[in-house]
This record gives C-alpha cells, sequence and structure tokens, in this order.
C-alpha cells in the first residue's frame, strides 16, 4: 500500500487526534498540539462527510473549549491553518481563535511583539497568466499550492507556471468558474523551492537537472490542460 504525503500527514493528525482523545477522556487538559490535531481532525472528517467549508469551519471551532486545554493554550492557538479535500477540491481554511481564547494578548505565552521600525520585504517577479475552467464545476486555489499542478481541468500555459504561486496572501484562495477565464498573477515559490505532494508532477527540488521536463512530461501524459 502506497501512501502520498498528504494520506500520511492525514494519518498522523488522526493519530494525534485519538492520542489526545484518549487523554481528554481521561480528564486531562490539552496542550497546543493535542489541541490542534482534535480541531485539524474534526474539519477534516467534516468535509469528509460532505460538509460545505463553513459548516466545516464551524464544526473545528465547536470542538474545544478553554477549560479543555491548558492555562494559555487557548491565547497561544490564536490561528491555526487546516487543509482538507471537499466535494468541490481542496480547500484550506484559517481558524482564528478556534478555541475563544482572545488572541494573543501582549501579555499571552507565545505573543508576538513586534519592533520598531519599518519591516523589509523581498521583492519578487510575478507573471500573469490567463487562466480558462474546462471543466463543470467551480475550481479553487489556494495561495500556497504549486500552480503548475493545479487542477487538470484548468487550461493555462502550465510551462509558465513551473515553480510558482498565486501572489495572493497566505490563506486565501482564487475560484475560478465553470466556462469562464480570469487573469492571475503568480509569484515564484520561495525558500528552498522543494515541493512535494501536490499532484505528485513533481515532488522534489523545483531546479534538479531535468526536473521541469520531467513534470511536463508527467503533466502531458495525465491529461493535464495547458501542456
Amino acid at each position: 500500500m502506497r501512501l502520498t504525503p498528504r494520506e500520511t500527514d492525514r494519518l498522523t493528525i488522526y493519530l494525534a487526534a485519538e492520542l489526545a482523545r484518549s487523554r481528554r477522556a481521561r480528564g486531562l487538559r490539552l496542550n497546543v498540539p493535542e489541541a490542534s490535531a482534535i480541531i485539524a481532525d474534526t474539519f477534516c472528517e467534516a468535509a469528509r462527510d460532505g460538509a460545505t467549508l463553513a459548516e466545516a469551519i464551524a464544526a473545528a471551532r465547536a470542538t474545544l473549549e478553554p477549560s479543555d486545554v491548558l492555562d494559555g493554550v487557548a491565547d497561544v492557538l490564536g490561528r491555526l491553518e487546516v487543509e482538507a479535500l471537499f466535494d468541490d477540491g481542496s480547500r484550506l481554511a484559517v481558524l482564528h481563535d478556534p478555541i475563544g481564547g482572545g488572541g494573543l494578548g501582549p501579555d499571552a505565552p507565545g505573543a508576538i511583539l513586534p519592533g520598531a521600525g519599518p519591516i523589509a520585504f523581498p521583492v519578487r517577479e510575478t507573471v500573469a497568466l490567463d487562466v480558462l475552467n474546462t471543466g463543470p464545476v467551480p475550481i479553487a486555489v489556494t495561495s500556497h499550492w504549486h500552480f503548475f499542478e493545479a487542477n487538470r481541468r484548468l487550461r493555462f500555459d502550465r510551462a509558465a507556471a513551473y515553480g510558482r504561486r498565486l501572489a495572493i496572501p497566505a490563506g486565501a484562495s482564487v475560484r475560478f468558474e465553470p466556462g469562464s477565464a480570469r487573469t492571475v498573477e503568480l509569484a515564484p515559490i520561495g525558500g528552498d523551492r522543494v515541493v512535494i505532494g501536490f499532484a505528485a508532477l513533481v515532488d522534489g527540488p523545483l531546479d534538479a537537472p531535468g526536473a521541469r521536463e520531467a513534470a511536463l512530461e508527467r503533466a502531458r501524459a495525465r491529461g493535464y490542460e495547458g501542456v
């Protein structure tokens, strides 16, 4: 049995959530990893049951209360990002204050204390691509997704999108309606430029010798539009 990286991550979350539930049943208050696992697992299972994104978010937010966790956990866990596969595709949710701790105050454990003065962000060159949804249902693509590997029903210049993601805020997404076209801006993927998972067209360093050509060939063989 071969599991994709995404499936392995999902099993890890499930096992961590089951351990946390066992400890909670024994009367223990949960720490940050345990609380995160239970909330993420609830979100993923709601998506698997056919819930909408809004319904899954509501279910996740209703999972725990401040009394279920150790002191300070609700404050530290002020934001949780969870990705799950819904009926209309993969969706990323940003859960703000998922336990109801009120968010991080300046005196809370783990609070972020900004320094004085402006923060300089690197400027990255973007490219504009026209994207057409040739499929019968809406398709949403999130900010972190390797756009080259986006849904095969999206028609655009795949070669130009290699190694790039949507130039939108983290956690946001762009929705492509059936039969409609729109123009998007793509920015280079940063960091070590290693892409693992997604549609398994790359699964390794983006800039390795021959990686781009091999990924294009896989996309062509699997029927991706725009190759």
